[in-house]
């Protein structure tokens, strides 16, 4: 195998144009090693220049490296332009003021402050904050400062070598409803198109100076806003771990349960400290196994009462607790955690408006607003959609993303959703029961609504769509034994008919309420099938039958993971 002339020139112009020395000297050596025979070398070449990284509505990701399939200094640079093109050509704002923030991932605060250098000599005033922080942070920075456009080089929870760029409009480039939420359609496409009108990094004018630094007030008025959730005459008896994931959320965490009285609060040191190595996990996101290992392990030691985690960069939260049917420690799912802090905020806090959940999210969340004389509403998937439901109080997705101050962090946010966490425990605690106990309170009234998922990873794409046709043309006419009586080809929906626009998947639900929703990955290359069934609780439920059942859901679930490898052609 060898490089193809066109590949060679396409690499060659690349080295010319790149502004970053650390990447030009890295092509250089992947290409000289290229030239010399290495598969190795020709093969990551052949794949770092296949394509444009995509700008899309979650912004960029990926991993670093040189490469337009790769994210690094060029490639932010012409994100940089396109985006500030965009609100000044498209939107045709007069100095549009862009509020910019960074995690503390290798190369985060490089990117940070080439796009402020960027932005300012395209006619931009931008806000560029002085050290690393949570995305929450850039969110809430939007709303507050009234910026028409807010960026936050982040990764979230992907591996150590991924970096990535976020991108929310607000100010006069966004509707009200939409200020401080991450970019949806048509935006997203428009800013692609000018990011690839962007003509060669070395004539993009660079700025030396004129931006400004954001230092310590903004973070002040975000914990000022975010501390005056927790209700000043509740419980504070509750012993707390609490772990960043070696991220940037430990600062303020600690800050904002200290403020609000939660001083029981014990840090993973080892992994309190942001590192963007992520030394002590395998991949840093709390929902992956092992991730919480460490936390758990001190729970135990100090006979805590709740472990609270974030991802690196702060914006998801999830828990663990003694669950007393398994005599053990385990986390919560994203769904129980949700339908908890739902539940408290509109029975503890008052909460009045729509309670939202994006379309793969437990339908539980329904009958807490249903009970309370609420209304309740499914979403797309993503808090670009979450967010923007009209009337919205409060909004969560399955994956441990949970929005319980949509007036002040218009997106999810792990650190006011730590504060609610915190309450939580403390509350059951004082009420001689714990976070399950409360699940199990609301199912005697509900049912226990038991959610899963299945994921299907593939190494070709065409077979995602292949098995999502097979669904098509060939559904189940049962789901654990019980008739399917609903069958919605997502893709064929409507705002009349699904109250979604079109959108990639199916969803299924049988005679027993049974559901399950397939659809694609947008981030990876997998088939994801989100199951949830629900099982009502005998009036007067002992403590084991209560256990017996939630043993048997868990046993069904894995029935019927098996039934949709096989539905989908994946056993």
């Amino acid at each position: 195998m060898s490089l193809a002339a066109s590949l060679h020139l396409q690499i060659q112009d690349w080295i010319q144009d790149d502004p970053d020395p650390a990447t030009h000297a890295a092509l250089s050596s992947l290409l000289e090693q290229a030239e010399s025979g290495s598969e190795v070398a020709q093969e990551e070449l052949s794949d770092a220049f296949a394509a444009d990284l995509q700008f899309g509505t979650a912004g960029l990701r990926g991993r670093m490296a040189p490469g337009p399939n790769r994210m690094n200094l060029a490639v932010v640079s012409r994100a940089a332009r396109g985006l500030a093109d965009h609100l000044l050509g498209d939107l045709e704002l007069t100095q549009p003021l862009v509020v910019i923030g960074f995690d503390a991932r290798y190369n985060s605060e490089d990117f940070a402050r080439r796009s402020a250098a960027i932005m300012v000599a395209a006619g931009c005033r931008v806000q560029l904050l002085e050290r690393f922080g949570p995305t929450p942070l850039v969110a809430f920075g939007v709303r507050q400062l009234e910026a028409d456009a807010g960026i936050v080089v982040t990764a979230s929870h992907n591996p150590p070598a991924d970096n990535g760029y976020k991108v929310y409009l607000g100010g006069r480039a966004a509707e009200p409803d939409g200020r401080g939420v991450q970019i949806v359609p048509p935006s997203d496409v428009q800013i692609a198109a000018r990011i690839a009108a962007v003509g060669p990094v070395r004539e993009i004018p660079v700025a030396d100076s004129g931006w400004e630094l954001l230092g310590e007030q903004l973070r002040e008025d975000y914990l000022a806003a975010i501390c005056e959730l927790p209700s000043e005459s509740g419980p504070r008896d509750v012993r707390i771990v609490h772990t960043a994931m070696h991220g940037v959320g430990t600062e303020l965490a600690l800050a904002a349960l200290h403020r609000t009285g939660f001083t029981d609060v014990h840090p993973v040191a080892k992994q309190a400290d942001p590192d963007p190595d992520f030394p002590t996990i395998a991949f840093p996101n709390p929902e992956e196994p092992g991730a919480i290992d460490l936390a758990l392990e001190l729970a135990r030691t100090l006979e805590a009462d709740v472990v609270i985690a974030n991802d690196p960069d702060a914006d998801r939260c999830a828990a663990a607790v003694l669950d007393p049917h398994l005599q053990d420690w385990r986390m919560l799912t994203g769904d129980e955690l949700g339908v908890l802090l739902g539940d408290h905020l509109v029975q503890r806090h008052g909460y009045r408006g729509v309670l939202a959940r994006s379309i793969v999210s437990s339908r539980w969340l329904g009958r807490v607003a249903e009970d309370a004389g609420l209304e309740a509403t499914a979403t797309l998937t993503g808090f670009k959609w979450i967010t923007r439901a009209p009337g919205i109080a409060f909004g969560y997705e399955e994956a441990i993303g949970y929005c319980v101050l949509p007036e002040v962090v218009r997106d999810k946010d792990g650190l006011s959703a730590a504060l609610m966490v915190a309450e939580m425990a403390a509350l059951a605690k004082a009420e001689g029961t714990t976070l399950v106990g409360r699940l199990d309170q609301l199912a005697a009234g509900h049912g226990l609504h038991s959610t899963a998922q299945l994921s299907i990873r593939v190494e070709d794409l065409s077979l995602i769509g292949l098995m999502m046709e097979r669904l098509r043309t060939a559904p189940p006419t049962a789901l654990l034994g019980s008739r399917v009586l609903e069958n919605q080809d997502l893709s064929q929906g409507s705002l009349e008919t699904t109250g979604l626009p079109p959108t990639e998947g199916m969803l299924l639900r049988s005679e027993d309420d049974t559901r399950v929703v397939v659809r694609p990955s947008g981030t990876e290359p997998k088939l994801k099938c989100y199951l949830e069934l629900v099982t009502a609780y005998p009036e007067g439920a002992s403590a084991a039958q209560i256990s017996e059942i939630r043993g048997s859901a868990g046993e069904r679930l894995e029935q019927l993971k098996d039934e949709f490898r096989l539905v989908l052609g994946a056993a």
